[in-house]
């Protein structure tokens, strides 16, 4: 009976330090998982916002202090990573751009929707041919990628890396070369080199969370309402930036839970995250 009673003793003991170290473990697997996932959807989230912001058009980055803010100041002039809710460009339509249509075996040319380029012997103040384009593909891309909502003229035409940005409206295209363009005034001038805008981009920090805006107004610090916008990342805690022309800093911090009912002020219940990625336009 004594045996009996020291072996049950022995296992209870037994018993108890190994729930101990289990519960260690696990707690320690949750620990590792929080953290992974942490490091993976800050990164996933700078990557998203770099493959964006890769198509900026230069000298149309703005800050602003909040959505609503109606004043914002051109990312040239932000030389401290001082907090502010929203990064802003115009970018060009890399989908169209990219994408090619016709076939050698067709015996058509193989184009892609904007060239890029200006013919400036055939354009005028109220045209421009831009050879080797095919803005029928342009305007088929550009209502798919807005849902129906935008088109070609809705884009607008720009002239970097001219000091002022200058930017023109695009009233329609011909489906082949050429564009209908207006706003031009007598003093104007348009360069060879152009790139094609349909819509403004945001990245906003609003309510512990990343969101992207976009399908909007292309024209230089346009407000941002009626945009459409989706959440990039939840549960971040900063959200900063620099740069000046061609090079932008980014800066993200995001936490992430690993027991019920974790927040963002209880570190021994989260995992945090912090990651930067300079992104080069």
């Amino acid at each position: 009976m004594i045996e009996v009673i020291l072996v049950i003793v022995v296992l209870g003991i037994v018993s108890s330090i190994g729930a101990s170290i289990i519960a260690q473990a696990y707690e320690s697997y949750l620990l590792s998982r929080s953290q992974y996932r942490a490091n993976i959807k800050t990164e996933q989230a700078l990557d998203q916002i770099a493959n964006r912001l890769r198509y900026a058009i230069p000298g149309t980055i703005v800050a602003r202090d909040s959505v609503g803010s109606p004043t914002f100041t051109y990312i040239t002039e932000i030389n401290t990573t001082a907090q502010r809710d929203v990064l802003q460009w115009v970018g060009e339509d890399g989908d169209s751009f990219e994408a090619v249509s016709g076939s050698s075996s067709s015996g058509t040319a193989r184009r892609p929707g904007w060239s890029g380029f200006i013919d400036l012997n055939q354009s005028t103040k109220t045209t421009l041919v831009s050879p080797g384009s095919n803005f029928n593909l342009t305007n088929s891309i550009i209502q798919h990628l807005s849902g129906g909502s935008k088109s070609l003229s809705n884009a607008r035409i720009f002239f970097p890396p001219q000091a002022t940005h200058p930017s023109i409206p695009v009233t329609s295209g011909s489906g082949g070369e050429s564009l209908s363009v207006s706003g031009l005034s007598p003093g104007d001038t348009i360069t060879e080199r152009y790139k094609l805008a349909w819509s403004s981009y945001a990245v906003v920090f609003e309510n512990g969370s990343l969101w992207l805006y976009y399908n909007f107004s292309p024209t230089v610090g346009a407000s941002l309402g009626g945009a459409t916008k989706s959440k990039l990342l939840a549960n971040v805690t900063s959200f900063s930036f620099k740069g000046s022309e061609g090079s932008m800093w980014i800066k993200v911090c995001q936490y992430e839970p690993f027991a019920t009912g974790a927040s963002s002020s209880s570190d021994t219940n989260v995992s945090k995250s912090c990651k930067e990625k300079i992104v080069l336009y």
